[in-house]
């Protein structure tokens, strides 16, 4: 299981200067990938093209762009101009639907039918990342797209997929799957079987699951698992990471932390493995936390190399 990290969104005016240093400590760590949330802050696709390129060899992705308010010939041309400026085979593409109150309630946007909405988008960004022109019409989206953009190595698209649709979609179009509130009962009982199926019946490589989770290495697991359901209490309500905390048995998201000393957390991240997921990318959610950092790189090294 290859082990990655999770970079801070950043503000202030010397966002993309710590970023950057941010991306150079965990190339430095020995972390086989880093991956910026984009959410409100920073574009995280413009954000790694500028902090990436000073940086050599570490993947880089987005986790995830939302793709309601982005046509997918746009998102395309940002991912390509991306890819140019990080150099062969770095980026990952992450992206996925979002939630139907950023959509509706944020962006003033049409959440509806959100499994065609994402066959149909794939249709016309998968094309245009690998270089070929697009001429489609769906029932959600329509485009007739040559891009001039470089390219820049192949760009894989991870799909965040929970829901059996969105998996099995994720399975047949893309490289995997990119989780976040997501356990290793439900990754062993449901997410691993349906997108590995998916991808086989559709003559694929074996998918790629990436799961993203908080972590905290330290011997006082009250503590900071209470710091964790603080922190993360919203994902708790948004229904796609409820049906997954349901399924895990979880009470909410503080459940779902990996959190113990060096030795407890190190058996957790082998049994994430054993459920199936081939990466895992740590979120280290408490200040100042030297410890989890040196924990989680030196299981890097040593599950990287």
């Amino acid at each position: 299981m290859r082990i990655g990290i999770l970079l801070d969104e950043g503000r202030g005016p010397d966002a993309l200067v710590r970023l950057t240093d941010e991306v150079a400590a965990a190339a430095g760590d020995g972390f086989a990938s880093a991956w910026l949330p984009h959410i409100f802050g920073l574009d995280a696709l413009t954000a790694l093209a500028v902090a990436g390129s000073r940086v050599p060899g570490i993947e880089l992705g987005p986790a995830v762009v939302p793709t309601y308010p982005r046509h997918p010939a746009a998102l395309a041309q940002q991912a390509r101009t991306t890819a140019l400026a990080l150099g062969p085979d770095r980026l990952t593409l992450g992206i996925g639907l979002s939630h139907r109150i950023v959509i509706e309630n944020m962006f003033g946007l049409d959440y509806d039918r959100p499994a065609r909405h994402m066959r149909e988008y794939l249709s016309v960004l998968s094309p245009l990342l690998a270089g070929e022109p697009v001429s489609f019409e769906g029932e959600t989206l329509r485009a007739n797209v040559i891009l001039s953009t470089p390219a820049e190595g192949r760009i894989p698209v991870l799909l965040a997929a929970l829901g059996p649709h969105m998996l099995k979609l994720a399975g047949k179009a893309t490289a995997g799957t990119i989780l976040w509130m997501t356990g290793p009962v439900t990754i062993a009982g449901h997410i691993a079987p349906v997108i590995t199926e998916a991808a086989t019946a559709a003559g694929r490589p074996a998918p790629r699951i990436v799961c993203n989770l908080p972590i905290c290495v330290t011997d006082d697991p009250d503590t900071a698992r209470a710091a964790a359901g603080e922190a993360f209490a919203v994902y708790g309500t948004l229904p796609s990471y409820r049906a997954m905390m349901d399924r895990e048995g979880a009470a909410g998201p503080a459940d779902l932390a990996v959190i113990g000393t060096e030795e407890q957390v190190a058996t957790q991240l082998a049994t994430i493995a054993a459920a199936g997921a081939t990466d895992f990318v740590g979120s280290i959610y408490t200040r100042n936390d030297t410890r989890t950092r040196k924990f989680l790189s030196e299981f890097a090294s040593d599950a990287n190399s």
